[in-house]
C-alpha cells in the first residue's frame, strides 16, 4: 500500500510538471508611452538650389565670335563687354569663279571707257551748241534771224548741257560698278576703303558673376546663340518637385526645412509659390507620376550657407501641418479596426483594446486628440494573435 501511494504521488508530480511545462506563458510585448509635444507632418523630397534670377547673354548678330576670356566665377558689371562678334569672311573663289569675276571686271572697265567717251561726246556737243548760240545771238541783234529761231538755239544749248550731266553721272556709276567687281578678287584680310574690320561688342545686361560659359572658343555663331549665363549666386532659391496630391496641401509661406545640404544644422525656408502647371515624371520604378514644382525661399542668413551654389542637391522637407502641444502615440502601436484605428493599452499585466480617432500621422507618430491620457503605456508592434484582456509580460519598461 505504501508503494502504491509513493507511485501515485510521483505520477501526480509528473503530471503537474508536464502541465506546468506546457502551460502557455504570457507573451512578451514592447510598450511605449503616449507623449505630448510638437507634431509635424511633412512632405520630403530631393530638391536642388538655383539662382533666382539668371540671364543668358546671347549674340545679337551672326558672325565670327572671338574667344571669350571670362571663366566661371568672374564678376561682371552691368554694361561690361563680355564678347566680340566680327563680320564673317567672304567665301573663297575657285579658279572658275575667279575667271568669271575677272571677265566682269573687264566688262566694267569697258563700261567706264564707254562712259568716258559719252562724256567727251556730250562735252563737244555742248561746246558746239554754245558757239551756235553766240553766233545766233549776234544775228538776232542785227535783225537777220527771228527771235523764235534764237529761242530754239538756246533750248538746244540747255539740252546739250543736260546730256553732258547725264553722261557724267553714268561715268560715275560705271566707276563704282568697276570697284564693286574688283572687291571679290582682293586677298582675304585686305582692308577696304572704309578701314579695318569692325566688330559688335556684346555686353552684360546685369551685374553679377559668370555662372556658366556656353561658348568658350572662337567660331562662327548665329544670331541668338547663347554665349554665357550671368547671375548673382548669393540670391539662391530651392526648387523641389512633389506629387500633385501632396502639393494641393502646400500654400505660400508654408515652413520648410532644408536638410543634408553639406553643412552643419538645418536651414529654414518658406514656400514662395507653387507652380500652376504640373508635369509627368517617371519614377525609379517606372511609374508615371504627376508632379509640380514648389519654389522655396531660404530664410536662414546667407552667411550660414555660404558654401551652397547653383544646382546643389538638398533634401527639402515641407511642413504641411504643424501642431504644438499635441497628444501623440507611436504609429507602430496603431492597427485598423474597420474604418477606425485601435491600440492595446497596458493595464497592469493585461492589455485592453481601445478605439481612437487619428487626426493625422507622420512617419513615427500619430496625432490623437482624445481617447488616451498622457503617459498611457501602449503596446507597439502588437502580435496579430493578441486579444483584448490577454495577460502579457513587458519586454522592457515603458
Amino acid at each position: 500500500m505504501k508503494n502504491k501511494l509513493i507511485f501515485a504521488a510521483l505520477a501526480l508530480l509528473l503530471v503537474a510538471g508536464l502541465a506546468w511545462a506546457f502551460w502557455p506563458s504570457p507573451p512578451e510585448v514592447e510598450v511605449a508611452s503616449v507623449t505630448r509635444g510638437r507634431f509635424e507632418r511633412a512632405v520630403q523630397e530631393d530638391g536642388k538650389t538655383r539662382v533666382r534670377e539668371r540671364y543668358i547673354v546671347s549674340g545679337t548678330v551672326a558672325g565670327h565670335l572671338s574667344r571669350i576670356q571670362l571663366v566661371q566665377g568672374d564678376s561682371v558689371a552691368r554694361g561690361a563687354a563680355v564678347a566680340t562678334i566680327s563680320p564673317l569672311a567672304p567665301a573663297l573663289l575657285d579658279a572658275r569663279s575667279q575667271a568669271e569675276q575677272a571677265a566682269r571686271v573687264g566688262a566694267a572697265e569697258a563700261g567706264v571707257a564707254q562712259a568716258q567717251a559719252r562724256v567727251a561726246a556730250a562735252s563737244v556737243a555742248l561746246a558746239q551748241s554754245q558757239q551756235d548760240g553766240l553766233r545766233n545771238a549776234a544775228l538776232v541783234r542785227q535783225g537777220f534771224v527771228s527771235a523764235a529761231q534764237g529761242d530754239t538755239v538756246r533750248l538746244a544749248e540747255q539740252l546739250r548741257t543736260t546730256e553732258l550731266q547725264a553722261a557724267q553721272q553714268a561715268q560715275t556709276a560705271a566707276r563704282f560698278a568697276l570697284e564693286q567687281t574688283r572687291v571679290p578678287l582682293r586677298p582675304l584680310g585686305t582692308a577696304g576703303p572704309a578701314g579695318s574690320r569692325m566688330g559688335v561688342v556684346v555686353t552684360s545686361p546685369v551685374a553679377g558673376k559668370v555662372l556658366k560659359v556656353l561658348q568658350q572658343s572662337e567660331g562662327v555663331v548665329l544670331a541668338g546663340t547663347g554665349l554665357l549665363e550671368v547671375g548673382d549666386p548669393a540670391a539662391l532659391e530651392a526648387v523641389v518637385d512633389i506629387l500633385t496630391e501632396e502639393a494641393a496641401q502646400v500654400v505660400p509661406d508654408t515652413p520648410v526645412q532644408l536638410l543634408n545640404w553639406g553643412g552643419a544644422g538645418v536651414l529654414q525656408g518658406k514656400v514662395r509659390y507653387v507652380e500652376p502647371a504640373a508635369f509627368t515624371k517617371v519614377s525609379a520604378l517606372g511609374v508615371e507620376e504627376q508632379r509640380v514644382n514648389v519654389i522655396v525661399d531660404i530664410t536662414t542668413p546667407a552667411a550660414t550657407w555660404r558654401g551652397l551654389g547653383d544646382g546643389f542637391k538638398i533634401d527639402v522637407r515641407v511642413l504641411v501641418q504643424v501642431v504644438d502641444d499635441a497628444l501623440m502615440v507611436p504609429v507602430s502601436a496603431l492597427f485598423p479596426i474597420g474604418s477606425r484605428s485601435g491600440v492595446f493599452v497596458l493595464d497592469g499585466d493585461h492589455v485592453r483594446l481601445r478605439e481612437v480617432v487619428v487626426q493625422a500621422r507622420n512617419g513615427t507618430h500619430a496625432w490623437v486628440p482624445e481617447g488616451l491620457p498622457l503617459d498611457t503605456r501602449v503596446v507597439v508592434y502588437p502580435d496579430i494573435k493578441l486579444q483584448d484582456g490577454a495577460k502579457v509580460k513587458t519586454r522592457r519598461p515603458g
